[in-house]
């Protein structure tokens, strides 16, 4: 469906463009949003030249403005070393919680076709779909954080959102570093478990797919934006040092919440309660009575390694996804969201590089979002500890050795150096020298920012190797 072309000459003159129709999407609210489609349709964007083989993304909109629901229409084409990778239509709108605060945006992106419908396509090599972010690091300096620990889960075998460092370009203006990246969703190339239909309300059809999260509820959720028995259901079993009654909720990701039947929603509460009972029961650490029987055992240890050797002051209690299939059990992951781990954070432990993140709770018992009591109750099986000591002893071999790490920051340094796009992006953006909430440390310039990432690695995994030692 992408379509290389030898030089942007030969794009103009190859390129027969057919525009979709007009499209008129109504807003949530009673204001109607007014999308701009000219009658020769969202007019093709302008293709920069590149520099070194950063990729460069270039967005236009037609002057429609973007809003975080729903997505509007516009046009995209992606250059890489001079040469034209893809050009068509998207739907575009912002996305992200509490980063829609920063002025550097992130996106979510919709790749369709010229009437406008959904379309999957292969873009920067990646498995073709069509639900894609552009992720624009603000307070994350380093601009590293996601793309690095990204690439350490699928490192370790645990599928992780592919990503890549781009440029962008949105509507004439230059926009700065980001990193494309692929949607969390069911797929077979993503979140890899079995369509669960609404038909499907019994026996083995009943056991799986399921993705549920913990996290926020953003602002489209069925239901509201409160937590209800509409999108969400409540864990039996309060969080450990809760100081204000916080409980913790499991929302329905897929399927979501206004698809999922009363059936689907029995079992996997059912499922989840029988599992927290296991784990929380005397005879927790029985292979076949405890809670073995309802995990994926080492999906559990990658997952609490992953949160562990970044210090996530997010880990465990927002953007913590995890999957049950047909037939098989509870799978944490994948990952999501690390802009706030590596020591980036001046709240709650979360630039210090010698405790455990799993005992958030301990450090910030009124915080709203809670650390759920699993990653305590199982670092008291020896059985669980034996097996993470040999995980991560046989990762600090490679995968997760200081000098593979550094490398990897290294590396995307100096790919971006060489691009110009350290230098761009911090023209643009000005920040460098200036706290952005909820900076640990703030550098003048961006070596600084980055050494920081580098030594504070070093210290985390000097700490890591004593503390699960010692366990």
């Amino acid at each position: 469906m992408s379509q290389r072309y030898n030089t942007k000459e030969s794009f103009y003159k190859s390129l027969i463009l057919s525009f979709f129709l007009l499209v008129v999407v109504s807003c949530k609210k009673d204001d109607t949003l007014e999308i701009n489609v000219p009658p020769g349709g969202v007019e093709n964007p302008e293709i920069p030249e590149t520099n070194g083989d950063l990729p460069s993304f270039t967005i236009t909109t037609n002057g429609n403005t973007i809003v975080d629901e729903p997505k509007v229409p516009g046009r995209m084409a992606i250059a890489q070393n001079d040469q034209l990778l893809f050009e068509g239509p998207i739907g575009i709108e912002f996305r992200g919680a509490s980063s829609q605060g920063f002025e550097k945006k992130s996106y979510g992106l919709e790749t369709w076709d010229e009437s406008g419908q959904d379309i999957d396509v292969s873009l920067l090599g990646f498995p073709e779909e069509e639900d894609w972010i552009l992720y624009g690091p603000y307070s994350d300096k380093s601009l590293l954080r996601n793309h690095l620990i990204y690439n350490l889960a699928r490192d370790m075998g645990r599928y992780a959102s592919r990503s890549e460092l781009v440029e962008l370009n949105l509507n004439g203006t230059y926009r700065g570093v980001y990193v494309f990246m692929e949607k969390l969703k069911r797929d077979g190339d993503r979140i890899n478990i079995s369509k669960l239909n609404p038909d499907e309300i019994t026996g083995e059809d009943l056991t799986g797919g399921y993705i549920l999260k913990i996290d926020k509820l953003s602002g489209n959720n069925a239901g509201g934006s409160s937590y209800n028995e509409i999108n969400s259901f409540e864990s039996s079993f309060g969080p450990p040092s809760a100081s204000t009654g916080q409980t913790i909720k499991f929302v329905y990701e897929d399927p979501e919440a206004d698809v999922i039947t009363s059936e689907q929603k029995q079992y996997i509460q059912d499922y989840m309660a029988d599992f927290e009972a296991a784990l929380a029961g005397d005879d927790f650490a029985d292979p076949l009575l405890g809670y073995a029987n309802y995990m994926d055992v080492d999906s559990f240890i990658d997952f609490f390694i992953l949160n562990e050797l970044s210090n996530n002051v997010d880990g465990y209690r927002l953007s913590t996804y995890m999957y049950k299939n047909k037939n098989e059990k509870l799978a944490m992951g994948p990952i999501w969201d690390f802009n706030l781990a590596f020591g980036n954070a001046d709240y709650c432990g979360g630039r210090e590089t010698n405790l455990w993140a799993y005992k958030f709770n301990e450090r910030c018992s009124q915080d709203f979002w809670m650390i759920p009591f699993w990653w305590e109750r199982l670092l008291q099986d020896p059985a669980f500890v034996e097996r993470l000591k040999q995980r991560w002893s046989a990762l600090r071999g490679n995968t997760l050795s200081n000098d593979g790490i550094k490398g990897r920051i290294d590396g995307f340094v100096d790919r971006m150096g060489a691009a110009g796009s350290i230098d761009r992006n911090f023209q643009t953006w000005n920040i460098l020298g200036v706290y952005i909430w909820p900076n640990g440390f703030v550098g003048d310039t961006y070596e600084q920012e980055s050494d920081y990432l580098k030594t504070w690695v070093d210290d985390r995994l000097a700490w890591l190797d004593g503390a699960i030692g010692e366990l």
